[in-house]
């Protein structure tokens, strides 16, 4: 079973609350990652989704003043990177996530996804 810690994308893309929407999507898509980690002064404060930016975009109001702080998962779920990812594709299940922040205390070190869950999942399936 592999560690979360070594499937984990350590290279997150990270913002603050009062960044708008359009530019946190537009940095999703650039980017090609499906979530944003938000800071408060360096530490985890919320997580904003491709559902997030679904939310907004179908709430109407004008994207590039709207902040994600108005639409991020405020103190989400996290996990340790000695987690088994078995057990992170548990939690992700069973609460609809597709991504897992990933902290050592209150340090973010990185983020599981589902893909990276699943790719690890198939990987160790014999054939």
């Amino acid at each position: 079973m592999a560690k979360l810690s070594e499937i984990m994308t350590t290279d997150v893309h990270t913002t603050a609350a009062d960044t708008p929407v359009a530019e946190a999507a537009r940095a999703m898509v650039t980017g090609r990652f499906g979530s944003v980690i938000v800071l408060d002064s360096g530490w985890l404060s919320g997580i904003f989704t491709e559902r997030d930016v679904l939310r907004a975009a179908a709430a109407g109001g004008d994207l590039s003043a709207t902040p994600v702080g108005e639409w991020m998962t405020k103190d989400p779920t996290t996990v340790e990177g000695d987690m088994d990812s078995e057990e992170a594709a548990q939690i992700m299940a069973t609460n609809g996530f597709r991504h897992l922040p990933v902290v050592e205390g209150k340090n973010l070190l990185g983020l599981v996804s589902l893909r990276d869950v699943l790719s690890t999942r198939i990987a160790r399936t014999p054939r």
